[in-house]
């Protein structure tokens, strides 16, 4: 009697373990302000839309680039690339693409060449707000060659020809009608944002199925995926703003992982790893990911240079990165990391030195009050807004650094942040924030930062507010530098040219660089495949790799 319980016992139990995991749960601490692939630049958009859509092309995990949804790169030397001229005369190039065989919508529509047509369509108007707008100024031709081949014509020839970054298909068959009715209000009448859930607008191997708006995202295999099968039944994607929660709800089991792409900032994730190391797997995994701090240069104060560099030079960010993050996030002297090829070992570096910050602030006309606070000569403070977003405890404890060290060289702040979906789909896209404002640009490799630098990508209402240049910044050389430095094939001479931008930079600090971060990942122990990539691409492109053990 006593075997038979044994074993009916064992019985009972051995299911329960060998149940297979179908069912994933992942931690993000944002939510996406919108689901289009081509409106505004958020990394929580990107990693969910990772597992629901494939572009053209990507780099992977090895910093290279590949093709996701076409057949082959085109290259000069396949004859896929074709150099030629422009009916203006100038130097160009022609590009084929030939979409993968089978690619479907959700639907069971054929994902198709004229997808590509709508898309490349919809970016060419600037009334439409896509990004990145030069892109879309440059492909002044698409042709379509037969239902899976579109040849896109160039009016610039770039060491990154092959490289079609955000440009991808979209559904022509759900939004082409939307989009031609008006293209200009298209962005708030997607269906993208009105109808998230329906399959047509998929083609990855999960498409999105619930959507619970600022907390929530559920995800399950699309049936007309027809690529490796995914490993997962269904994923949800939970966005837990506050990470000292979000560790919470990991430690409860309400989320089996958190993501690196958007998670634990890295020295609480550090701290847990001490605590709980032996019930997750933790990675960290640096890349290019510059934290710094956006300014509006059409400020008063921060318009001034001597400013700037003082509000640097009053920054101790070596201490703040080994208090903070244990050492782990290298201070940034450009926004070239030192991981990318074209980094400039010489460039210039501001090491903290409080006496001379004071000094260059003086010499601004910037002097101290009875209360310790700077002043101009018509009694103005010199008192700076600055935001991030809310609910992230390291940004935050970096803010009260920073507004400690400042204050040290008589400079004010009045911290004001908001939830990260406002902070980006508003503030910054639409150029609302009034002095500093601390985020992340996550980059590709060699990636030139046209969008970001160059004066015609400031964001404007008759644009509807496309473009990354979100402080102003303004500097002709710079603007030479951004729109030829791609035109330049020979990595010799791209060098020199890299080394002159970013000497540009480190002396006008159109931002304010802090430092490099590292990724810290948090898995399941039973968790396999997830391949981060430390750029641009999150790993979610590759999710149909994921397994559980």
């Amino acid at each position: 009697m006593r075997l038979r319980l044994a074993a009916l016992l064992l019985a009972a139990a051995t299911p329960a373990a060998a149940q297979p995991r179908d069912t994933l749960t992942i931690g993000i601490t944002q939510y996406p302000s919108t689901y289009h692939p081509n409106i505004e630049n958020m990394i929580a958009k990107n990693y969910v839309l990772g597992f629901a859509r494939r572009p053209l092309t990507a780099y992977g995990a090895d910093w290279r680039l590949t093709c996701l949804t076409c057949e082959t790169l085109p290259s000069i030397e396949n004859g896929l690339a074709v150099l030629e001229t422009t009916p203006e005369g100038k130097p160009g190039i022609r590009v084929t693409y030939r979409l993968r065989e089978g690619l479907r919508w959700g639907d069971g529509t054929p994902v198709s060449a004229e997808d590509l047509r709508f898309a490349w369509e919809a970016g060419r108007d600037p009334a439409t707000g896509f990004g990145p707008a030069e892109f879309y100024r440059s492909a002044y031709e698409l042709i379509v060659v037969d239902q899976r081949t579109v040849t896109l014509r160039l009016d610039r020839v770039t060491f990154e020809y092959a490289s079609m970054a955000d440009f991808q298909p979209l559904p022509a068959h759900i939004e082409r009608a939307r989009w031609e009715a008006d293209p200009r209000s298209y962005r708030t009448r997607t269906a993208y944002d009105t109808e998230t859930t329906n399959p047509a607008l998929w083609n990855g191997p999960y498409r999105i199925t619930a959507v619970q708006p600022g907390s929530s995202v559920t995800l399950e295999r699309n049936p007309a995926w027809n690529g490796t099968a995914p490993g997962f039944r269904r994923i949800t994607i939970r966005a837990v703003e506050n990470t000292p929660a979000l560790e919470a709800q990991l430690l409860a089991g309400q989320v089996d992982m958190v993501a690196g792409e958007l998670g634990l900032p890295l020295e609480q994730a550090i701290a847990l790893e001490r605590r709980a190391g032996t019930r997750f797997r933790f990675h960290y995994h640096p890349g290019l990911i510059y934290e710094h701090l956006e300014l509006r240069h059409d400020h008063p104060a921060l318009g001034d240079i001597r400013v700037r560099q003082a509000l640097l030079l009053a920054t101790d960010r070596a201490q703040i990165s080994e208090r903070l993050f244990a050492g782990r996030q290298p201070v940034a002297h450009s926004a070239v990391n030192p991981l990318d090829a074209m980094f400039d070992p010489e460039v210039r570096q501001w090491p903290f030195d409080l006496a001379r910050a004071r000094a260059l602030l003086d010499d601004a006309g910037w002097t101290p009050g009875p209360d310790g606070i700077r002043r101009n000569a018509a009694g103005e403070r010199l008192s700076l807004e600055f935001m991030t977003t809310a609910g992230n405890r390291a940004r935050e404890q970096v803010q009260q650094v920073l507004q400690g060290m400042w204050r040290a060289a008589g400079v004010e702040t009045r911290i004001r942040n908001e939830p990260p979906r406002v902070f980006f789909a508003e503030t910054l896209s639409r150029r609302r924030f009034q002095g500093l404002a601390m985020f992340a640009w996550i980059s590709a490799p060699e990636s030139v930062p046209r969008t970001t630098l160059h004066s015609d990508e400031i964001p404007r209402e008759d644009r509807n507010w496309s473009g990354q240049n979100y402080g102003g910044y303004r500097n002709a050389e710079m603007d030479v530098l951004t729109h030829t430095l791609p035109e330049e094939l020979d990595a010799t001479r791209r060098r020199e040219m890299w080394r002159r931008l970013q000497a540009i930079y480190a002396e006008e600090l159109p931002s304010i660089p802090l430092w490099f971060r590292a990724d810290a990942h948090v898995w399941p122990t039973w968790l396999d495949g997830v391949r981060p990539t430390g750029h641009l691409n999150v790993s979610t492109l590759w999710a149909e790799e994921w397994r559980a053990r």
